[in-house]
């Protein structure tokens, strides 16, 4: 019974986090961090930023990815399954909708006033979330410093994402040798 209560809590959680989607993958994970993370504490911000990165390197798309990670770290496979379709329906029924009604869409000033004024709300909500992350995966002085020079080079444009990434980690390992090293400390 409990675990039926589980699945059911998790399922509600995810249509209303589904609802909510506008501005992608990180709007999401904004209301994760303040559900799970702020309110409910079942996560810290490191243990979501260590979900979202395994889940932005496995292929598919991020948030489903998210979604069924957190699932199955609450419930097991069915609970990851039970987050991703929940996830999933409220975009997909909206978006069927919007397609049946795609031309009445398309060029209505309203529609398209309402879209902005929804991206506008959301860049504040995604701010939020990846501040919290960054502290939590930031944690010493030179992950602050690999942070800012992958920052520069994405700005740059000098080095692909996935250079950085390659880069992110190899600095990281470098890192950890280091404080290994000196004894353990410093280290997150």
């Amino acid at each position: 019974m409990k675990k039926k209560n589980q699945l059911f809590r998790l399922m509600l959680e995810f249509i209303r986090f589904g609802c909510f989607t506008f501005g992608g993958g990180w709007s999401i994970v904004a209301q994760l961090q303040r559900t799970y993370v702020q309110e409910r504490k079942i996560l810290t911000d490191r243990e979501l930023m260590d979900l979202t990165s395994v889940a932005k390197s496995l292929p598919g798309v991020m948030i489903g990815n998210v979604a069924m990670l957190f699932g199955y770290r609450q419930a097991g496979i069915l609970g990851g399954v039970v987050c991703v379709l929940s996830i999933s329906a409220p975009p997909f029924l909206i978006l069927s909708v919007i397609c049946l009604f795609y031309e009445a869409f398309r060029n209505n000033l309203w529609v398209s006033a309402a879209m902005n004024g929804m991206q506008a709300a959301v860049v504040p909500i995604i701010l939020s979330a990846a501040l919290s992350m960054t502290r939590a995966s930031v944690g010493n002085l030179p992950g602050l410093a690999v942070a800012a020079l992958c920052f520069g080079l994405y700005l740059t444009g000098a080095v692909s994402p996935l250079g950085l990434v390659v880069l992110g980690g190899l600095a990281g390992l470098a890192i950890g040798e280091f404080y290994e090293r000196r004894g353990g400390h410093g280290a997150s």
